[in-house]
């Protein structure tokens, strides 16, 4: 069987009073309307169709080949944004998702969950509805006594007994595609009074108006929430799957609704780390992004954010202050109050506190890296210790080096960025400066405060300002 999701993303979003595109605003790091594409993935077999209207270019360019993208314009409401995919689908599918890319908090198994009981369901639709104590303004489910859907009514047309009902429309549904398309050429457009202003809530459901009446508001806009009233007048079964978590039926419409989206994203997903076995001193101050991996064991401390494709290994100890984005942590790692952008830190590694790796940086197993230092587009050999307060950039650093405090590669010379090569067991002394290009031989020895402009052969101190050699260091044991 052919599923194919359509994500709804024409809207403007005046009420987010920004020049960014509603669905292109993050939720923990990541655009909502990503959120939507990973929510369907599982449940559709088809490349998602993706209606585009306000900020179109954006949209599609953010999209690229992971969804087809089809323009409304002009927009005129829901019913007829979905009816722009029809000659993209007629015949192609045999079911048809609908969600909001404005609802990012839906899960996948809720949307898969929606498409299994509309194969199993006689009817033409099946729709997502959540029970709620407060119904904030919207729509209210009434089923008949076979537990089918009977109408969606709005607030304001609502009896006191349909007041007392607390199953709420979502704005999710699942269409058999056939009855589907001729089912929206029979919406009509006939003016009716406002809803009233709605205060901010848990969906998407009275944005749409009531179902059951065939009508839409004065501004002529079809909403597919009558296609429910067409299904029950002629005698259709519509099904009902209910959400058991009011909170992943959150539709963002202002900023506050996008904070309220972004907190509850992030219990969602340090929940999950914490059921893994990971350990999150306070959540509440915790950062991560979706896609995040960590080991077992691992104890994050406030104040950290892990961003991008960061892995992190087990037994770690991370934070607190720590910052991490398309960072890669390995085992038994204690990383205290450091920045890490495009790094790879091996097993066993010590690093700050204060401390920056650039992109490109490379701490090899046991390394460690003192307070306030600097490293970019370097690699530090197993077991060499960086002193604090140093910065080093473009260089390749053997096994068992110590790099003194205050050292400085000089690796700029304002055209060019210049390589830097020392060898193993090589000891560098506090504030020295290595003027690239220079090559560092294996056992040799800076002085404090060295200037070393040339080459050092292997097995030599060098001193001074230009350093220079003083002593093969074979020579004096031997001595």
């Amino acid at each position: 069987m052919k599923i194919t999701a359509v994500i709804l993303a024409a809207g403007q979003g005046t009420r987010m009073n920004s020049d960014l595109p509603k669905v292109l605003h993050p939720v923990c790091g990541v655009p909502m309307i990503a959120h939507s594409l990973a929510a369907v993935k599982t449940a559709s077999s088809e490349t998602p169709v993706v209606i585009i209207g306000h900020g179109a270019e954006a949209v599609r360019e953010f999209l690229g080949e992971r969804a087809r993208c089809v323009v409304q314009d002009p927009q005129l409401g829901t019913g007829h944004a979905v009816q722009q995919a029809e000659s993209t689908l007629r015949g192609k599918t045999d079911l048809v998702l609908v969600v909001y890319a404005d609802m990012p908090l839906l899960r996948p198994e809720t949307i898969k969950g929606l498409v299994e009981t509309q194969k199993a369901n006689k009817g033409p639709l099946t729709m997502l509805t959540v029970s709620a104590a407060d119904p904030r303004g919207f729509g209210r489910v009434v089923r008949g006594t076979g537990g089918s859907v009977q109408a969606i009514v709005e607030e304001a047309a609502a009896t006191e007994e349909q007041l007392s009902i607390h199953e709420l429309n979502v704005g999710a549904y699942c269409f058999s595609a056939d009855w589907l398309w001729d089912a929206l050429h029979k919406i009509k457009v006939s003016p009716r009074t406002p809803s009233p202003v709605l205060e901010p809530g848990l969906s998407r459901g009275n944005r749409d108006y009531a179902a059951g009446t065939g009508t839409t508001t004065q501004k002529g806009e079809y909403y597919l929430t009558d296609t429910v009233a067409l299904a029950v007048q002629a005698g259709l079964t519509v099904q009902a799957l209910v959400s058991d978590d009011p909170v992943e039926t959150i539709g963002i419409n202002t900023r506050v609704h996008l904070a309220e989206a972004e907190v509850a994203m992030r219990q969602r997903i340090n929940r999950a780390h914490m059921l893994a076995g990971v350990t999150i001193v306070d959540p509440a101050s915790t950062y991560i992004e979706p896609g995040i991996k960590i080991g077992r064991d691992t104890v994050i401390w406030p104040n950290t954010y892990l961003r991008g494709k960061t892995v992190i290994g087990e037994g770690c100890v991370i934070g607190p202050n720590t910052i991490a984005e398309d960072t890669t942590v390995g085992d038994c790692c204690e990383i205290l109050a450091a920045v890490m952008e495009g790094a790879v830190v091996e097993d066993n590694v010590g690093i700050g506190p204060f401390a920056r790796l650039r992109k490109g940086a490379h701490l090899c197993k046991g390394v460690h890296v003192g307070n306030f230092g600097e490293i970019k587009d370097s690699t530090l050999g197993s077991g060499t210790k960086m002193g604090h307060f140093s910065y080093i950039g473009n260089a390749t650093i053997g096994n068992n080096v110590n790099i003194g405090a205050g050292t400085v590669t000089c690796n700029y010379d304002g055209v060019h960025k210049n390589p830097t090569e020392i060898g193993e067991d090589v000891f560098i002394g506090s504030d020295t400066m290595l003027v690239a290009p220079v090559k560092i031989g294996a056992r040799s020895r800076t002085g404090a405060g060295a200037v070393v402009t040339k080459d050092v052969e292997p097995d030599t101190l060098v001193v001074g300002v230009p350093a220079r050699p003083i002593k093969k260091l074979n020579e004096a044991k031997n001595d």
